[in-house]
């Protein structure tokens, strides 16, 4: 099971890399503004995850610059996923608001969804 999953991780990011999306092309003063939105932000992923991969896609293309954590890879990262987050699911997207309350958001058309409505707002 463990070569089947590795070998199918190689092929989604292959595919991925083949069709990466273009980044969108902002003004710089815009570009600052999201990138001040979203400095409090960090996406928890496995790298070859498909819902992670989906994820980055939708950063790149909407040329959002949010911190990428490994939880598979980085041991401080999984523990505070764990720990904090209560579970170990990717992708999950951090919050960290002006109160400092943190927001755990599971699943990739949640995170989605919920970038977009900040981008669109």
């Amino acid at each position: 099971m463990k070569i089947i999953r590795w070998v199918l991780g190689r092929i989604i990011l292959i595919l991925d890399f083949l069709t990466r999306p273009k980044k969108l092309n902002r003004d710089k003063i815009e570009q600052e503004k999201f990138d001040q939105l979203f400095k409090s932000y960090s996406i928890y992923q496995f790298h070859t995850c498909p819902f992670c991969v989906k994820v980055r896609r939708y950063l790149r293309k909407n040329s959002l610059v949010i911190e990428i954590r490994d939880a598979r890879g980085n041991k401080d990262h999984r523990k505070e996923l764990k720990d904090l987050g209560g579970k170990i699911q990717v992708p999950c997207l951090r919050i960290e608001k002006d109160d400092n309350e943190i927001e755990w958001l599971y699943e990739s058309k949640d995170i989605i969804e919920r970038l977009d409505s900040l981008i669109k707002s």
